[in-house]
């Protein structure tokens, strides 16, 4: 019988090694399919070459040739400031839309969940195209035929796709959060801006932080919303404003991408990869003084 139950243990040992080992081999092959190009475009951006493949010679020219170029550094400028202005009013406008949520009523919860689930599941070109037609509708019947298109009307569309985002980033720490410290708040003499401020608040930062985070990713991948709202203004003046995205695409059709955009994308790659690693450092450290606080209680 022990026999038994000891062959059965070395079995269950076995199939659980295998597994494991299957799902790092699994792991580690996306993350190579995932990384390998990246590794490849930031090897390239150390050349001059004109097409990836070709090794002209070690240097570090292209990203003098980056900040030197004026069109780029527009585009770069322009996208910058569209993810921080639109990502800091989503954040704004998600954080309050989950706070009023999480204070109502059942239904009205229910309500607004749903409706903000749609450009959430939403296709993207669907967004855009019904964008511009509200925005074509206001231009055609409201303000007389007068251009509409501008900055706003990239910042409504940018914001349109994130504060969904921001708002489900912000629905968990709520939910996690204890209910009672908000009228706790109340009846030690906060008015409910104070109760809001130095309970609730406090409590969701974590889901903010990552609602604002992730809004800016979305603002500096997109391109649809970008191409069907955007119009003039910004760093562009009165022409078209010129992201990174749409850039890109319009040097496509004219021939192969600039060599200086492989320097700009490495220098993205990198501070993406500082603010990841900042970012988890300092969840690590509010984790380990979370339980230290615990045990010492």
């Amino acid at each position: 019988m022990t026999q038994n139950l000891t062959q059965n243990e070395r079995k269950i040992r076995k199939n659980a090694i295998l597994r494991k080992t299957i799902g790092q081999c699994v792991i580690w092959l996306v993350l190579i399919a995932m990384y390998i190009p990246i590794m490849v475009l930031i090897a390239y951006s150390f050349t001059r070459a004109a097409n990836i493949g070709t090794w002209t010679g070690f240097t570090f020219l292209l990203y003098a040739d980056l900040f030197n170029d004026a069109e780029i550094m527009v585009a770069l400028g322009n996208t910058v400031l569209i993810a921080l202005i639109s990502s800091a009013l989503s954040t704004v406008l998600g954080t309050c839309g989950a706070i009023g949520a999480f204070y109502s009523k059942r239904r009205s919860r229910e309500v607004l969940e749903s409706v903000n689930q749609i450009p959430v599941v939403n296709a993207e070109i669907v967004i855009a195209l019904s964008l511009t037609v509200m925005f074509v509708f206001f231009q055609s019947y409201i303000l007389g035929g007068s251009n509409v298109f501008s900055f706003w009307t990239l910042l409504i569309g940018h914001m349109v796709l994130q504060v969904p985002f921001v708002y489900l980033s912000v629905k968990p720490k709520l939910q996690q959060m204890d209910p009672a410290l908000y009228e706790a708040a109340l009846d030690l003499g906060c008015n409910q801006t104070q109760a809001l401020w130095k309970a609730t608040i406090p409590e969701i930062m974590p889901g903010v932080a990552s609602g604002f985070l992730l809004s800016i990713t979305l603002s500096l991948d997109d391109f649809i919303v970008t191409a069907f709202t955007r119009g003039a203004g910004l760093l562009s003046g009165d022409k078209s404003i010129e992201t990174l995205s749409t850039l890109v695409q319009a040097k496509i059709k004219k021939g192969p991408i600039p060599p200086e955009m492989r320097a700009l994308t490495t220098l993205i790659f990198l501070t993406v990869l500082a603010v990841a690693i900042l970012v988890t450092i300092y969840r690590n450290r509010t984790v380990k003084k979370t339980r230290k606080g615990r045990k010492g209680a």
